[in-house]
C-alpha cells in the first residue's frame, strides 16, 4: 500500500514560470518509489504568468484538492494594474525610479501582509486540511513556499495534529533577492525573522534548494536539512536547428537589479572592434524583461542586434534553449543571491550549448557549472575574461565547433532527486 502524503503548494499548472516546475516533477515520479501524493492548491489563483501548456504535465492518476483564496492583486490591480503585476512578478524598479503608486504597493505588501499576500488562505486551509487529512488518514504533510504563509499553513496542522511535517524552500525567506525593497519597518522586519525561525524550528525536516541556504539556515535552527537542487526532465522536443547567427540568448525573467552592464559593455565593444562578430551577433531575451535593462541594451547601442520575444511557455522555452548558440544566465551581484539555483541552470545544461553565467563570488550555480563542465562563470569585475571567453565561443561557432561537453548530469535528473525526496519522507 502506497504512502499518502499532503502536497500543499501555490503554484500548480497552468501556472507557468519556475515555481511551478519543483512539485509538479515531484509528483509526477513520487508514486514509482510508493508514494502517493494528495496536492492542495488554491480554487481561484491570481498566477502573474500562464502556461497551459503545463496542464499536460499534471498526471491524470493524483488527487488534487481546492479551497478558494481572496487575493489581494485582484484589489491591488484597481489601483495600477501594471504594477500589481509586476509586483507579482517580482520585477521592481530601483527606488528612484518608483512612482508614488509603486512605493505605496510595496510599503502595503510589506507590512500589512506578513509574511506576503497569500496570508489570508492560512487559516481557512488549516482547518478544511484538518478534517481532510484525519479523514484520508494522511500524516506526513509537505509545505512549500514562497509564499512562505503557505509554512504557517503547515505550521497550524503541526500544532493541532503533530503529524510529520516537511518544510520545503524553494527561495530563502528574510534573505530573498526582494525582501529589502519592501519598505518594510524595523517592526515587520522582526516579525518575518520571528515567523522564520518558528517555522524552522517546528518542522520536523527542512528542504532546500541551495547548500548556501542550508548554512543560513542552521545558524537558526538545529532541526535536519536536505539539499534537493532543482533539476532537469527528459523534454521531448522533437529535432531542433541551431540558430543561424551567433545567438547568445537568455531564457527567463530579466529584473531591473538583474542587469549586467559588464556584458553590454563588453558586446558593444565586440561588435564596434569586430566586423564579422558585428554581422553574426544576436542577443535573445525570452522572458519578461524590465525597461531598466532594456534602457541599458538601447545605452550600448545593441538595439539593432537585440530579438525581445517575451514570454513563452515552457516547451517553447525549451525549443529557444537548443536552438540558442550560447546560453546566458544571470543573477544579481549581492550576499543574497548566492543561494539562488535558478531551475533553468539543469535544462540549460543538458541543452549540450555551453553557458556563460554571471553572478555573485561563492554561489552555487559557479559550483555545479565547474563541477558540471557546462560553461563559465564571471564576476561582476571580470570583463577581459568574459570577452575572451565570448570570442573563444565565436571562433568556435565559425567553425561548427561551438558545444558544451558536459559531466556528471545524472543526480540532477527529476527522477533522481525524487528519489532522495521519498527516502526523506519514508524515514
Amino acid at each position: 500500500m502506497k504512502k499518502k502524503v499532503l502536497i500543499i503548494t501555490y503554484y500548480w499548472p497552468p501556472a507557468g514560470g519556475p515555481g511551478v516546475q519543483r512539485w509538479l516533477k515531484f509528483v509526477k515520479y513520487l508514486p514509482e518509489f510508493n508514494i502517493e501524493p494528495v496536492v492542495y492548491i488554491p480554487e481561484n489563483p491570481n498566477y502573474p504568468i500562464i502556461d497551459d501548456s503545463l496542464l499536460n504535465e499534471v498526471p491524470q492518476s493524483v488527487t488534487i484538492i481546492k479551497q478558494p483564496i481572496k487575493e489581494p492583486y485582484r484589489f491591488a490591480s484597481i489601483l495600477s494594474e501594471k504594477s500589481s503585476k509586476t509586483i507579482s512578478k517580482g520585477i521592481i524598479s530601483d527606488n528612484k525610479k518608483q512612482g508614488i503608486v509603486e512605493k505605496l504597493m510595496l510599503y502595503v505588501r510589506g507590512n500589512f501582509f506578513i509574511p506576503d499576500a497569500r496570508k489570508s488562505w492560512v487559516k481557512p486551509s488549516a482547518e478544511f486540511l484538518e478534517d481532510y487529512m484525519l479523514k484520508e488518514n494522511i500524516k506526513t504533510i509537505i509545505t512549500t513556499g514562497p509564499p512562505h504563509s503557505l509554512h504557517l499553513i503547515g505550521l497550524k496542522l503541526k500544532n493541532t495534529l503533530n503529524y510529520c511535517w516537511i518544510a520545503d524552500f524553494r527561495d530563502p525567506w528574510t534573505t530573498i533577492g526582494y525582501h529589502k525593497q519592501l519598505k518594510l519597518t524595523k517592526k515587520s522586519t522582526q516579525k518575518h525573522k520571528d515567523l522564520e525561525k518558528h517555522v524552522l524550528n517546528t518542522a520536523d525536516q527542512i528542504i532546500v534548494t541551495s547548500s548556501v541556504t542550508k548554512q543560513e539556515f542552521e545558524s537558526l535552527t538545529l532541526k535536519p536539512i536536505e539539499v534537493i537542487t532543482n533539476g532537469y526532465d527528459y523534454e521531448s522536443v522533437g529535432e531542433v536547428s541551431l540558430d543561424l547567427e551567433f545567438s547568445i540568448a537568455h531564457i527567463g525573467s530579466l529584473l531591473s537589479k538583474r542587469n549586467p552592464e559588464i556584458l553590454w559593455k563588453v558586446l558593444s565593444d565586440l561588435v564596434n572592434e569586430n566586423e564579422n562578430f558585428a554581422k553574426d551577433f544576436k542577443l535573445k531575451l525570452v522572458g519578461a524583461v524590465s525597461h531598466d535593462v532594456l534602457n541599458s541594451i538601447e545605452n550600448y547601442a545593441l538595439t539593432n542586434h537585440l530579438d525581445n520575444t517575451g514570454y513563452v511557455s515552457h516547451s517553447e522555452s525549451v525549443v529557444f534553449q537548443k536552438q540558442a548558440q550560447v546560453l546566458l544566465m544571470i543573477e544579481i551581484d549581492s550576499v543574497e543571491t548566492k543561494s539562488i539555483i535558478p531551475g533553468k541552470l539543469f535544462e540549460y545544461m543538458v541543452s549540450s550549448r555551453p553557458i556563460i553565467s554571471i553572478g555573485p563570488k561563492g554561489s552555487d550555480v559557479e559550483k555545479i557549472i565547474k563541477e558540471t563542465n557546462t560553461g563559465d562563470y564571471f564576476y561582476y569585475d571580470d570583463y577581459d575574461t568574459l570577452k575572451l571567453v565570448i570570442l573563444k565561443h565565436y571562433e568556435a561557432y565559425q567553425n561548427k565547433t561551438l558545444q558544451s561537453h558536459a559531466i556528471g548530469l545524472q543526480k540532477y535528473s527529476r527522477r533522481k532527486l525524487t528519489e532522495h525526496l521519498s527516502k526523506i519522507i519514508n524515514d
